[in-house]
């Protein structure tokens, strides 16, 4: 057993490609290995911007031998009358190596054959390596690739050397002019020279002492040590921020920690504007004290040690002062430009070409937030605050400070709206109606941003549908999907029971004209946003079938539709549950074959049998506490009370014949299953559940 060392040396690959890239090298490397039945143990990945690395422990030599039996030409076509081997038997032992006296026979349903046990003993691990890695290595995906010279082939940048050993053994492979070697390479200015590796054992060591930290995990502790360290040299500490960590371990080879200063007269600034600054264009830190306030220092991850550190800083202080005067500028320009008169710029930003501007859309949300606050229960001041804030919620995407930091939208507009005097309800509802910005982020916090963000959301999902611009496959340019999530948890956590499908009606409204007819379109979106709660309802750990069966019957209310799921997957866990569900399946499929079947009122005087009296007498029982149940929430307790008429509804089907030949005894009766399907049915379709 040996180890198995891959690297790619390149120019350097953009941060946001390496992890994906290295997780889809080791995953395809090991599924190779695994289908070319060679064993082998733990696979690792290294990486810094300038290479891609994976190791394999334990590699067997070679692939393990395979043995199968070949079947060859009938017996009977096999030999002539003398007994001696014809051409077709000459040739099958040809092909499978073996001598005419080491074959044999194998009975089949279709008579006697000639037969083989062959046995292949497999390729050299090496050689098996040598023909599988380019593939591997031009499969590796990234949102861009590059070709580079006249070569035919492509990566995310340019490649410029390969690493392969096995054990000691180099394994011989070629790519774009570039045979494989026994060396890496090193730090580009600190040790700019060929880094031999005599095996994969010594491979991290080695690039250590060329200075370069190839352990990902390695780089990002010392980072993250080293900028604590420095942060509190200055008497605080580094602002959280897992994500800038991942983005620049992934930019530097072999990290230098270097902490600036700059003038406490940006602080003026809003937090966000002066963190923005410093992480986006510069992938800066910010440095906070105790309280959690910005203090006048940044921290900066250099990927070469200086010297004279000094110098360093005052570079990094001379950039970030240019940003920083620049957003003082457009800070103080745009709070002094009235919200109302950005808002009034948005008639000239298009929206969509069939949907029109920004403004237009702006309108509309404004009627819709109205609708979705009286739908809510909200008094005149949440309408009032729903309102204000959809006029204005996007107006400071005309603003210079947006126009420069994309980021900040919504964040502005709650900052501009604080500082010209609007009511703190409208403040925050302009910021938070964007969420959440991403699967699993923040939902609004305030009533007015909820409704708000309910209003925009639905807005853009019924205007796309409108236009035909409906997410296929993997396309979804508009984020429809995202968004329709986010709708519905906001829903969800807010316990808005209100109808769903009012709402999508009443937005469809509001963009006029006639496309299609509105039923369709809302059905549509109806659908889709069933779709989206269907693939949340799983992700939570659903059954796919408590799913089908709860949006099978309704899907109107969203918060009613996680209490009947929790409420169904309750009862499938009761011993008792499947002579539950086949009985109500059963009352669904009489009803369902039933043509021309409409349910009338149930008369008593048709009853032949007592166990059609005794089934009308547990439903009038339980009818009106499920009433109750529901009303209150608790569809635990309605459900349980619903499957209690199991008994009685067996008891019918033992005891009569439902489809009776009398019309009127088979329509009463009939009607009788009837009221007992219209009260499961508030809570899921039993049908659609699995046996």
């Amino acid at each position: 057993m040996k180890t198995f060392l891959l690297e790619i040396g390149t120019e350097e690959i953009p941060a946001g490609y390496i992890d994906p890239a290295l997780a889809a090298l080791a995953s395809t490397l090991s599924r190779k290995l695994d289908d070319a039945r060679i064993t082998h143990g733990p696979v690792r990945t290294f990486g810094t911007p300038r290479r891609l690395t994976v190791t394999v422990a334990e590699v067997a030599a070679r692939q393990k031998p395979l043995t199968r039996d070949v079947l060859g030409p009938p017996r009977r076509a096999a030999y002539d009358a003398q007994g001696q081997p014809t051409v077709a038997a000459v040739k099958f032992a040809e092909k499978v190596g073996l001598p005419m006296e080491r074959l044999g026979t194998t009975a089949t349903a279709k008579g006697e054959y000639l037969s083989a046990t062959v046995t292949d003993p497999g390729m050299a691990t090496p050689a098996l390596l040598a023909s599988i890695l380019p593939e591997i290595i031009l499969g590796l995906p990234f949102p861009k690739s590059m070709r580079w010279g006249s070569l035919p082939i492509a990566f995310a940048r340019p490649i410029h050397s390969l690493l392969a050993l096995f054990g000691k053994t180099r394994v011989d492979i070629q790519l774009g002019g570039i045979r494989s070697g026994r060396a890496s390479f090193g730090h580009r200015f600190v040790h700019p020279r060929r880094v031999p590796v005599p095996d994969p054992t010594a491979y991290v060591e080695a690039l250590r002492a060329a200075s370069v930290i190839v352990d990902i995990d390695e780089r990002r502790s010392r980072i993250d040590a080293a900028a604590a360290q420095a942060a509190s040299g200055v008497g605080g500490a580094v602002l959280a921020d897992e994500e800038l960590l991942g983005i620049v371990t992934h930019l530097v080879e072999y990290p230098a920690i270097a902490v600036g200063r700059f003038s406490e007269d940006f602080l003026e600034l809003p937090p966000e504007v002066l963190i923005t600054a410093m992480r986006e264009h510069q992938k800066y830190f910010a440095v906070v004290n105790t309280a959690g306030r910005l203090l006048p220092y940044f921290i900066a991850v250099n990927n070469t040690p200086a010297t004279d550190m000094a110098v360093v800083i005052r570079g990094h202080e001379r950039v970030l002062r240019a940003r920083l005067e620049d957003a003082k500028f457009f800070y103080r320009s745009d709070r002094d430009m009235p919200l109302e008169r950005q808002a009034e710029k948005l008639k000239n930003v298009l929206f969509q070409a069939q949907l029109g501007s920004i403004h237009d859309k702006v309108s509309r949300v404004g009627r819709l937030a109205r609708f979705v606050a009286e739908q809510a229960g909200g008094g005149p001041d949440l309408v009032r605050h729903a309102e204000r804030a959809a006029r204005l919620c996007k107006a400071d995407l005309v603003s210079q400070m947006v126009g420069e930091f994309p980021k900040l939208q919504g964040i502005m507009g709650r900052v501009y709206a604080r500082a010209q005097g609007e009511d703190e309800a409208v403040a925050r509802a302009i910021e938070e109606h964007y969420r959440p910005t991403y699967s699993g982020g923040p939902l609004p916090e305030s009533e007015a941003g909820a409704i708000l963000a309910v209003a925009d959301k639905l807005d853009t999902i019924c205007g796309c549908f409108r236009a035909g611009l409906i997410p296929s496959g993997a396309a979804d340019p508009y984020a429809l999907r995202r968004q329709g999530i986010g709708l519905i948890q906001i829903m969800r956590s807010r316990e808005w029971r209100f109808p769903l499908g009012g709402a999508v009606v009443r937005s469809l409204e509001l963009y006029g004209g006639a496309a299609d007819t509105p039923a369709d379109t809302a059905a549509r979106v109806q659908g889709f946003l069933e779709g989206r709660m269907a693939s949340t309802l799983v992700e939570e750990g659903f059954a796919k079938d408590t799913v089908a069966a709860v949006l099978g019957v309704a899907s109107d209310s969203i918060p009613a539709v996680w209490s009947r799921a929790r409420a169904l997957e309750a009862l499938r866990k009761k011993p008792d549950f499947e002579p539950i569900a086949v009985s109500f399946k059963r009352v669904v499929n009489i009803l369902r074959r039933a043509e021309g079947f409409t349910p009338a009122a149930v008369a008593e005087g048709l009853f032949s049998h007592p166990s059609e009296g005794a089934l009308l007498r547990a439903f009038r029982e339980v009818e009106s506490l499920v009433q109750a149940d529901l009303g209150q929430g608790r569809y635990d307790d309605a459900l349980a009370r619903v499957a209690t008429l199991r008994a009685p509804v067996d008891a019918l089907f033992d005891d009569v014949m439902v489809m009776a030949d009398d019309p009127a005894v088979r329509r009463n009766r009939l009607s009788l299953l009837a009221l007992i399907a219209a009260l499961f049915d508030a809570f899921a379709d039993f049908s659609k559940l699995a046996a």
